[in-house]
């Protein structure tokens, strides 16, 4: 598995874990990286990770904000719990981070769907992800 892929996958992992505990994802972050440094059974948080959690933290009153309006008929609250932080961190690296490419950032997801969720999963988040990618210039505001 690609270094990026990892990071990515344990940057959903903490924003789930996140969302599942009512903690802020600054948090969890903070205890991933203070477990790795104390037990060498875990591997070390990536700088890639720590840059998405915290990219998706600065932003996330608006990247839910946007998950909201576009995702018809679904509320946020009433959304999956893995397609929401799927949809979360696909959006933060989709509209905020430039270094990798549109069609990676939403096929990666689209893999976390497949691999975390339903059967139905992998649509939506394919869906909702390019509807951003189409939108992206006008929704980059903070």
């Amino acid at each position: 598995m690609a270094a990026r892929n990892k990071a990515r996958k344990r940057a959903f992992q903490i924003l789930f874990e996140a969302d599942q505990r009512g903690a802020s994802v600054q948090s969890v972050l903070a205890d991933w990286v203070r477990h790795a440094r104390t037990d060498e059974r875990q591997p070390p948080v990536a700088e890639y990770t720590m840059d998405l959690v915290e990219g998706y933290a600065e932003h996330a009153d608006r990247i839910d904000e946007l998950i909201a309006t576009y995702a018809v008929g679904w509320t946020i609250d009433r959304m999956p719990v893995v397609d929401r932080n799927i949809l979360r961190l696909g959006t933060y690296e989709l509209v905020w981070n430039d270094e990798t490419p549109d069609a990676v950032v939403i096929d990666e997801a689209v893999q976390l769907a497949k691999e975390f969720s339903t059967d139905e999963s992998p649509a939506f988040v394919n869906g909702l992800l390019g509807r951003f990618k189409d939108l992206k210039p006008s929704l980059r505001r903070d």
